[in-house]
């Protein structure tokens, strides 16, 4: 990476690229480029609806909700949206778990032609305030226990309206908890004219919103926010049509998943990308069952996958990882599932080795980015490479380019993945000197850089190397995290590891590892041993020379080691 190229080699680089060697792999019948519906997501879930409406939509801890209980929930939250002022082209924040009403606002902001921007549940104050203001939201549909962060930064904002709501409002003859929370700060009892309860809405309004016209090519469908390569959170501009180009490109991508009957895992969480688009759209555009967890109870998942057949898992390595610590889980029959899925991070090598000794049914690997609509590449269902993410969907195409520049580097080499395709948003929001350096034109394409290292074999499957973001910088050599980590995950010993880079003056970065040694070697794995262990699979630049041992590694709430975390913690305690 970064020697200089002619422009005919880029060239000839990006036709290799173009020949797209992947294409064998395809199931049969499928196309490279398939044709993506002219509609809104409001038009497809119509469709479904007529289509698939009397089945079930989501079972919430027992309680059944069919597709069209669902869909009227949302046409009347629509009509109460726009009773209060929300039209085509405004943002409503979210502020929820996995739950029913997540869907039901969902569709219900997305019918008015009106943006979601959900967020993360375990959000600061400052960081929904950042969010609020950045993409201008001035309502939020918010959980009642999680009302008083926004009541403290409410002044500081544009919020107008707060609509609140309550997990156990869907519990089977649960009782609600609004009026039940203690303190000043809690909805039933704020003086605040703009505090509304999301029941009361569907209570009082008819499902007739008005009929609003929506250019799916153009107008927003979400607002998720993102970390990116770099900096504070920036909003990902998703649009009515890269989202339904994601459901189109997976349905023929894996043709024995049947619309309609399907019963999927809706575990990871709804506000991120991956939940949202792959589990939460899909299950409203194919007729599928989806089992939500607002909280990832391990126990309670396997009931529920076997009470309800479940034929579809998604998941990120953290959640298997905790499954092979489960003696239930390993009872339990996966091979009963169709797939199970696993992206949104790296699955290291030795857990799909214990994977598949204690369980037997492999796990397919993809790749997608908030930016991406959730996926670019998948194995597919005919051929499943250990250690590769796949290769790219129907009407998608990646390549690899130098990170520096805008030049592609032929098969085989590694650097920076770079992708065009309909699920490619259209920008981030409000952010042009950012969309100037994460988009660039070649080939007649615009082509997205995600910051990720990655390389290419002569198949066309893709293997993830390093997030740029997470480069060590010691002495001029750049050490990638993620190959340490799979050293260290090799140790015997050693139930989970993250790298991060130690600023240090003299050298640029030391290297230091995080670890989490098994439960019988707590307290008995020394750092000599960590350190021995390295310098015996690794160059010596690559070797930690700093070793934290740790009951837990921090995880974002999409069950991710948070890498992001650990460095700032280095710098929280430099201040104290």
């Amino acid at each position: 990476m970064g020697s200089e190229m002619t422009k005919s080699e880029s060239d000839v680089a990006l036709s290799q690229y173009e020949a797209k060697p992947w294409l064998k792999w395809y199931p049969e019948g499928v196309p490279s480029n398939i044709e993506i519906p002219e509609k809104s997501i409001p038009d497809m879930i119509d469709e479904a609806v007529k289509k698939w409406g009397d089945k079930t939509a989501v079972v919430f801890y027992g309680r059944k909700i069919k597709h069209k209980e669902v869909w009227e929930s949302s046409l009347r939250f629509a009509t109460a949206l726009h009773d209060i002022g929300v039209k085509k082209g405004d943002r409503v924040a979210m502020l929820l778990p996995n739950c029913p009403q997540f869907i039901i606002a969902y569709l219900g902001i997305l019918r008015l032609g009106a943006a979601a921007s959900p967020m993360s549940p375990l959000y600061s104050p400052r960081e929904i305030k950042h969010q609020l203001n950045d993409s201008g939201s001035k309502n939020i549909v918010c959980l009642d226990l999680l009302y008083e962060n926004v009541e403290k930064v409410w002044d500081e904002t544009g919020l107008e309206h707060a609509i609140i709501t309550s997990v156990e409002e869907y519990l089977p003859g649960g009782d609600r908890l609004l009026g039940r929370l203690r303190g000043k700060q809690s909805p039933e009892t704020s003086t605040r004219l703009g505090i509304l309860m999301f029941q009361d809405l569907i209570k009082k309004y008819p499902p007739k919103p008005p009929k609003v016209e929506i250019n799916p090519k153009e107008d927003p469908a979400a607002l998720p926010y993102t970390g990116g390569t770099t900096g504070v959170p920036k909003g990902a501009t998703l649009t009515h049509h890269n989202i339904i180009a994601i459901q189109e490109e997976m349905r023929r991508f894996f043709p024995d998943i049947a619309d309609g009957k399907e019963c999927a895992v809706a575990l990871l969480p709804f506000y991120h990308i991956y939940g949202q688009s792959v589990i939460m759209m899909s299950g409203a555009v194919r007729g599928e069952l989806g089992i939500l967890f607002a909280r990832p109870d391990l126990e309670d998942i396997i009931t529920a996958m076997e009470q309800y057949n479940a034929t579809l898992f998604y998941g990120v390595p953290t959640i298997f990882k905790y499954f092979l610590d489960l003696k239930r889980a390993r009872r339990f029959n996966w091979k009963k599932l169709k797939y199970i899925f696993c992206g949104a991070d790296t699955l290291h090598e030795e857990l799909r080795k214990d994977w598949m000794r204690l369980i037997g049914k492999e796990i397919r690997e993809g790749y997608g980015l908030t930016e991406t609509s959730a996926v670019t590449h998948s194995n597919p269902p005919n051929k499943n490479k250990p250690g590769s993410f796949g290769v790219p969907l129907p009407s998608t195409s990646a390549a690899i380019a130098d990170p520096q520049r805008n030049e592609f580097l032929p098969p085989g080499k590694e650097g920076e993945l770079v992708v065009s395709g309909p699920q490619v948003m259209r920008g981030y929001w409000n952010k042009p000197e950012e969309n100037a350096k994460s988009f660039f034109e070649a080939g007649g394409r615009v082509w997205f850089r995600t910051g990720d290292i990655v390389k290419m074999d002569e198949e066309g499957y893709f293997y993830f190397v390093e997030r740029m973001k997470d480069w060590i910088k010691y002495k001029g050599y750049s050490v990638f995290a993620h190959e340490i980590e799979e050293v260290l995950y090799n140790h015997p010993k050693i139930k989970e590891a993250a790298v991060i880079g130690v600023p240090d003056p003299e050298v640029g970065e030391r290297v230091k590892a995080i670890v989490v040694p098994d439960t019988d070697y707590r307290g008995k794995l020394t750092e000599q041993e960590v350190i021995e262990w390295c310098e015996k699979n690794l160059a010596h630049y690559k070797v930690p020379k700093i070793v934290e041992f740790r009951g837990e590694i921090p995880k974002t709430d999409a069950f991710k080691i948070d890498h992001k975390k650990l460095r700032e913690e280095l710098f929280l305690v430099k201040e104290k």
